[in-house]
């Protein structure tokens, strides 16, 4: 299988500056390597809109914050914005931002910042030409083959951590299902405990009130075996702030900014603007409103810890006006992905867009439609790709089939991240001189020295002629999907942990379920 775990890159134990230096020299030398742990896009990011069209759409949503303004239902967090300068009424909750406000606070934001893994192979740069891939998150169902569509328990969640942990082009962990065997008091505990066991990479904290962020901050830290100073100073997790839109920040998303700022993690400030249903039916305004709702919930963490990480998230897609359910992988979600990078760019922050569907299967229209997103976000210079590997039904169910085929595309696109070098070596003149006009280039020396890497090596497709597929079974991409991701839960090696530290973690969840767990929203 291409891309299994365990890859080793000379980067080992080298810090940033270190893994800077090895992703260098491998897009330096050209040499395929077999995992994809450090992706950087080297090509110019798309441009949907002119810089005056843009500048346009920017100053437009800076009037919205001005005259419209946003509702806040946290006291706290307007509290915060009045300090700030904003103009609060208490009696509606509406902030507004008086003109020139909101630009100087985001410029407190960093451009760049590292997310600090448990395992400092898995640490990750954020932002400028870097490319993070993360899995689906959240979804209430899961679906296979075998057992069809159900809802998500902790063994699935399990199963999807450990996949996500084998490949390496997954680089970031999402809550990939929703447990709901688990009781709500104590889920946050049984994610972060699957997680932190099953995987080394970062991962993902639920804003659901500040008990759920608090305790799950708490076995972070314990696992990376960090004073809190130290953690306050290396984003080692993040949240996702989801502005209830239109123009709302709710109780629970106030305090995930404000507490997660505050620890110095990053939060991922993503409106949901669905064009024609919670925005404007137009792409152009969607993204107007898009954008005045992100900079406002950036501007709260800016707030609470200037400095602290955060990162633009766009997800502007449009509505089926026939039924109303979103849709998704549109060329207009496309078009909106590679705007939302601008926008982002814009205010010098790093952009989250996403890979998502609205496929009920895991089908050729699931892979059509990602294809769309993906290009679009990627093209668009996106820095961090949320919901990459096995989002379907609209972000309903995580599938395990579809988690092998969106390795497959993220792959491609990451191999696509890596132009061919042109050298004398590569231009080929003189294996054109050996094989002559009618000849064929199979024993050219050329060929011979190259063939075993001059090519991608699929995980899932499948290359060979019709015969021999059909004399092996006809077997097609959704099922060979099916046995992969099978073969790859028996690959799987469960990342090493010290006792000592396995134990903290236990004692800590056994503890806070002794207390009753956390306050249920």
């Amino acid at each position: 299988m291409a891309a299994r775990q365990g890859s080793k890159r000379a980067a080992r134990g080298g810090g940033r500056a270190g893994r800077l230096e090895a992703r260098a020299a491998e897009q330096a030398s050209g040499e395929r390597t077999a995992g994809y742990r450090l992706i950087r896009n080297p090509y110019p990011p798309m441009e949907i809109f002119s810089a005056d069209q843009i500048e346009t759409i920017h100053q437009t949503a800076l009037e919205v914050l001005a005259e419209i303004g946003i509702k806040v239902l946290l006291p706290e967090a307007r509290h915060m914005y009045r300090k700030a300068g904003a103009e609060v009424d208490e009696t509606d909750g509406k902030v507004r931002f008086p003109p020139g406000m909101i630009e100087p606070i985001l410029a407190m934001a960093p451009r760049e910042f590292t997310l600090h893994a448990r395992n400092p192979e898995r640490s990750l740069e954020i932002g400028g030409a870097n490319v993070a891939f993360c899995t689906v998150g959240g979804p209430p169902n899961v679906s296979d083959m075998d057992r069809g569509r159900r809802p998500g328990s902790l063994a699935d969640l399990n199963d999807f951590v450990r996949l996500a942990h084998f490949f390496d082009v997954i680089h970031i962990m999402a809550a990939a299902v929703e447990p709901l065997d688990v009781e709500m008091p104590f889920r946050h505990l049984e994610i972060a405990r699957a997680y932190l066991l099953y995987s080394d990479k970062p991962f993902f904290v639920y804003s659901r009130g500040r008990g759920w962020i608090a305790d799950s901050l708490e076995m972070i830290r314990l696992s990376r075996g960090v004073e809190w100073s130290q953690f306050e100073t290396e984003p080692s997790c993040y949240t996702v702030v989801n502005m209830n839109s239109p123009l709302q920040l709710d109780v629970p998303m106030g305090e995930g900014i404000i507490d997660m700022a505050r620890a110095g993690q990053p939060t991922v400030v993503t409106p949901f603007t669905l064009a024609g249903a919670m925005a404007p039916i137009t792409i152009p305004g969607a993204l107007v409103q898009q954008h005045a709702e992100a900079m406002a919930g950036l501007a709260l963490a800016q707030l609470v810890r200037p400095g602290a990480p955060v990162v633009y998230g766009g997800f502007t897609s449009n509505v089926d006006m026939r039924s109303g359910a979103p849709a998704f992988g549109t060329p207009e979600y496309a078009q909106a992905a590679a705007a939302g990078g601008q926008l982002a760019r814009r205010l010098a922050l790093p952009y989250r867009s996403s890979n998502v569907n609205a496929s009920n299967a895991p089908d050729a229209q699931a892979a059509y439609e990602s294809q769309m997103s993906l290009w679009g976000a990627l093209m668009g210079g996106c820095n961090w790709l949320l919901h990459g590997a096995g989002w379907l039904e609209g972000g309903l169910t995580a599938s395990f089939e579809k988690l092998i085929m969106d390795v497959e595309m993220l792959q491609m696109m990451a191999e696509f991240f890596r132009p061919p070098q042109v050298s004398k070596a590569t231009l080929g003149l003189d294996a054109m001189r050996e094989v002559g006009p009618g000849g064929h280039f199979f024993g050219a020396a050329h060929t011979i020295e190259r063939y075993d890497r001059a090519f991608y090596g699929p995980v899932l497709s499948d290359w060979r002629n019709f015969e021999t597929w059909r004399d092996s079974g006809s077997v097609d991409a959704t099922r060979r999907a099916n046995r992969l991701w099978k073969e790859a839960l028996a690959a799987y090696q469960e990342p090493a942990m010290e006792e000592t530290v396995r134990d903290q973690l236990g004692d800590f969840i056994e503890r806070r379920k002794s207390e009753g767990g956390v306050e249920v929203y």
